[in-house]
Parts: C-alpha cells; structure tokens; sequence
C-alpha cells in the first residue's frame, strides 16, 4: 500500500477508495521525539526563520519519513501549503491539490469533490462505501468527546489526541478502531472528575499540548476542542452524502460559519471561558479581532512558534485568566 501525505484533513474517503494509506505531516512532525530537526532540516534548506513552524514541520517530516506523494490543501487552510508543494516538487515529491471553495455552497464542494475523485480514479459510490465503513470510527471519537464534557472522565489532552487523529487515524483504520474501542472502555471505568472551569479551545491545534495538563493543575478542563472535533466529523452521520458532510466541515470556510458552531458548543457544554491559539506568522491570528467581538465569553489568545512546551510568559498568562475566570464566577 502506497503511502500518501496530507498537509491537513481532505477528503480522506477518496484516497482511502484509492488504495492509499493516508498520512497527516502534521501529525508526524509534532508527535516525533525530533520534530525540531524538522523545522531545522527546514531552514537549513532555505524557509524563512519568520515562517510558520507547521510548513517547516511538515516540509521536514515528509522528507524523514520518505513520503512521494502528497495532498496539499490551497484555499481554505494555509497561505503557504502552495509555496510548499511547490518546494517538494522540486524533490521529486509527485503534488496533487484540493481546495475548499470560499463561495461555500453545496454545488461548490461537490464540484471540489468530484474532481479530486476524478484525479484518483475512483467512483462516488466506492467513496461512498468507505465513509460508511468509517462511520463507527468517527462514533467512536464522538463517545470520547461525550465522556470529556458530559461524563467528566476523559481530559482534555484525551479529547484532543482521539480527536484530531481521525485525519488520518494514524495511518491505520482497523488499528485505530482498537484503539478507540480499548481507550473508551479504559475511560468508562474511571471515577468522574469534575473541575470548576470549563474551558474551550479554538483555533489550530496547539504546538504545545502540555497546555492541557498545565490548566488542569488549576482547576480547570478544557471540554472543548474546536478544531480537532472538526477533523472527526462529529455530524457525519447525519450527512446524505460526502458532499454535504465536507459542506458541513466548519474549519476551512469562512469565520461567521466556524462562530455559529463555537456559540452552540459554548452553550451545551456550558463554558466559562475561551482559549484561542494562534500559531506565529500565521494569517489566521488577525481573525482574534472578530473572534473576541463576536463571543459572549472571556477569551485569551496565546501564541506559538517552534516550541512544544508552554513558555513562562504564556503560563503566567493562562493563571491570570483562570484567575478572572474564578473571579467571575464568585469563586464557587
């Protein structure tokens, strides 16, 4: 089975029905014990110190991990994935493209879709077949989801971590399901832990996952994870087809339709406040304006670059605003 990366979540079915094992860069790069030597392999061949740290990483990791194909997203995620594919294909990497339209309609998105189909030479029905086979993947993800928010018994690194990995499902689909499965009967068991704040993530997923442990230590849970909850299509099956489902995806299209998603979550999963991470260089972290205007909640925007771990500054930031959020709630 040929291997296949991908710059972040694309229709996955199709390469699936392709016969490609899929693999998220993002993935790979932040999860190896080297991803520095990612982001170094990166620069020493000539990307900007004062670029993002996920292009250099993926750039790095798709190198290491000796990938010859790969899918780059060009409207609807990064900025710079074109710049990117335009350097691998320079390495004899072979590039293929997706894009998710910004005139977001149904018709638009099954236009995307169909010829991304067409490019790998696979049918709708057999497309079709695969996301059905995938659906008891993505329930799955969705009991991990229920057992952080409504259960109290997963964490928030949890919910992050099973969710975000659907991209890709780690490359394996019915390894993933036993992960899943065992995971879920694991967290079931334990005894539920509230904490007296209930946070929400947005924005990309973070470079440094210690976030989730570091706010945990101060009474607080992150329940929501915007972004990776995305990637696991937790309205899928309620989806006709795969046209409407990636119609339905809320991360690559416009601002005002990720906002309804985020105020629904906020509301069911009674939220006290917002963190939104932006990563360095990235376009994204001017949509913080609209983001703190448009929401009912306290946010804190923290930033990241290279680093995995949280930096001082940043801890000293996140304990004040655990503070205020104590605050207001009178410390109950």
């Amino acid at each position: 089975m040929r291997n296949i990366g991908i710059t972040t979540t694309v229709p996955v079915e199709v390469l699936l029905a392709a016969g490609y094992r899929v693999v998220d860069l993002n993935n790979v790069f932040i999860s190896s014990a080297v991803y520095a030597e990612d982001i170094e392999r990166a620069e020493r061949d000539g990307f900007p110190r004062s670029s993002c740290a996920w292009i250099k990483g993926m750039y790095g990791a798709c190198l290491r991990y000796g990938i010859n194909e790969i899918v780059g997203v060009l409207e609807g995620d990064c900025s710079n994935t074109e710049a990117l594919l335009e350097v691998l294909k320079r390495k004899g990497i072979k590039t293929y493209d997706f894009s998710y339209p910004s005139n977001h309609t149904v018709e638009n998105v099954t236009a995307e879709i169909n010829k991304f189909m067409d490019i790998f030479g696979v049918t709708a029905e057999q497309v079709e077949g695969v996301r059905k086979n995938l659906q008891q993947l993505r329930q799955y993800a969705r009991e991990i989801d229920e057992l952080t928010y409504i259960a109290d018994k997963a964490n928030g690194f949890e919910n992050h971590l099973y969710q975000v990995s659907l991209s890709d499902f780690n490359g394996e689909t019915e390894q993933y399901l036993k992960l899943l499965k065992n995971k879920i009967t694991e967290i079931s068991q334990r005894a539920p832990k509230s904490h007296s704040i209930r946070l929400g993530y947005i924005g990309v997923p973070p470079m440094t996952c210690d976030l989730y442990d570091f706010v945990e230590a101060f009474d607080a849970r992150v329940v929501y994870n915007e972004v990776q909850r995305e990637f696991a299509f937790p309205r899928s099956i309620a989806a006709e087809t795969i046209y409407h489902q990636y119609y339905d995806y809320t991360y690559p299209y416009n601002l005002k339709f990720r906002l309804e998603e985020i105020r629904q979550q906020s509301k069911v999963r009674k939220l006290d406040g917002i963190i939104h991470y932006t990563q360095a260089f990235c376009y994204r972290a001017i949509e913080d304006i609209v983001i703190k205007q448009e929401l009912d909640l306290p946010v804190l925007t923290i930033e990241g670059d290279k680093s995995n771990r949280l930096d001082s500054r940043t801890k000293l930031r996140l304990e004040a605003f655990l503070d205020m959020l104590w605050d207001l709630k009178g410390g109950v």
